[in-house]
C-alpha cells in the first residue's frame, strides 16, 4: 500500500533532504487534500514539533477533517495522542519519546527503551491507535527530529516494542528526501522482526518499488517522489 506523506513546517507542506535540507514547500492544501482524498490512509508530520521548535497544531484539523490520517511530530504524553485523536486523527505516531531510559523505573526493564511509557499508551490509548516510529541514521535510532542518535538497533526496538502498538513506521534517514531508492534489504530484516503492520519511508521513487514491498508485506510512505511528479499519486 502507498501512503502519501504530508509533513508540515512553518505552516506550509514540505518536503526535506535528509530531515535537513528543505527542497520543496506548498501552501496548497485544499489541492493535495483532493489528490490524497482516494488513499485509506495518509501521513501527517508536524515537523516543527517533531524538531522542538513549535507547532502546526492550527493546520492539523483542516487534514484530519477530510483524510483518513496517522498523525505524528513531537508527541510525548498519553495527553497529546489523545488531542490529535480529538481532532480526527485515526492513529498517532510516537517515536523520540519512546526512548532514552530518562526514568529510573524504565530503566530496570531497558537501559534505553520506555517500555513503561509504551505500556501506558497500550492502555490509555489503544493498542489499534499507536504507530511506534523507529527511524534510524547511519544504523542506530534516531531522535528528536533525527538531530540526536541513541545507541540502538531498528530490530532491537521493534523486538521490544511489539506488544504495546498496531504498526510501526521506519524511516531510513539516510536516504529520506533523496529519490535513491529505500533499502529494501532493510524492510525484508524488519519485516521478519515483527508481525505487526510495517510501514516504511526514505528514498521511495518508484511505483515498482512500493509494488516490491507490498509483495514483502510492507507498506510504503511515499512524499518527495509525489511531490515532484516523479511518481504519480
Amino acid at each position: 500500500m502507498l501512503i502519501p506523506s504530508i509533513d508540515l513546517m512553518n505552516g506550509q507542506i514540505v518536503q526535506l533532504v535528509q530531515g535537513e535540507k528543505l527542497k520543496l514547500a506548498f501552501d496548497d492544501f485544499d489541492y493535495w487534500i483532493d489528490r490524497f482524498s482516494k488513499y485509506p490512509l495518509v501521513q501527517l508530520i508536524d515537523l516543527d514539533a517533531a524538531m522542538r521548535q513549535g507547532s502546526n497544531a492550527d493546520l492539523i484539523s483542516r487534514f484530519t477533517s477530510k483524510l483518513p490520517c496517522q498523525v505524528g511530530g513531537g508527541l510525548k504524553t498519553a495527553d497529546d495522542g489523545k488531542r490529535l485523536l480529538d481532532l480526527g486523527a485515526k492513529r498517532v505516531i510516537y517515536g523520540s519519546s519512546l526512548f532514552g531510559g530518562d526514568d529510573p523505573a524504565d530503566r530496570k526493564k531497558h537501559p534505553i527503551i520506555n517500555l513503561n511509557f509504551s505500556a501506558a499508551l497500550n492502555k490509555e490509548l489503544g493498542e489499534d491507535q499507536l504507530v511506534f516510529s523507529v527511524d534510524t541514521k547511519n544504523g542506530k535510532v534516531a531522535v528528536k527530529g533525527w538531530k540526536e542518535n541513541v545507541d540502538l538497533t531498528p530490530e532491537e526496538a521493534v523486538t521490544w516494542l511489539e506488544n504495546d502498538c498496531a504498526a510501526f513506521l521506519y524511516t531510513h534517514v539516510d536516504t529520506e528526501g533523496t529519490m535513491q531508492g529505500f533499502p529494501i534489504h532493510v524492510a525484508a530484516i524488519l519485516r521478519s522482526t515483527t508481525a505487526k503492520q510495517l510501514i516504511v519511508a526514505g528514498g521511495i521513487k518508484s511505483a515498482e518499488e512500493v509494488t516490491e514491498l507490498d509483495n514483502m508485506g510492507v507498506d510504503a510512505v511515499a512524499g518527495m517522489a509525489v511531490y515532484s511528479g516523479a511518481m504519480e499519486a
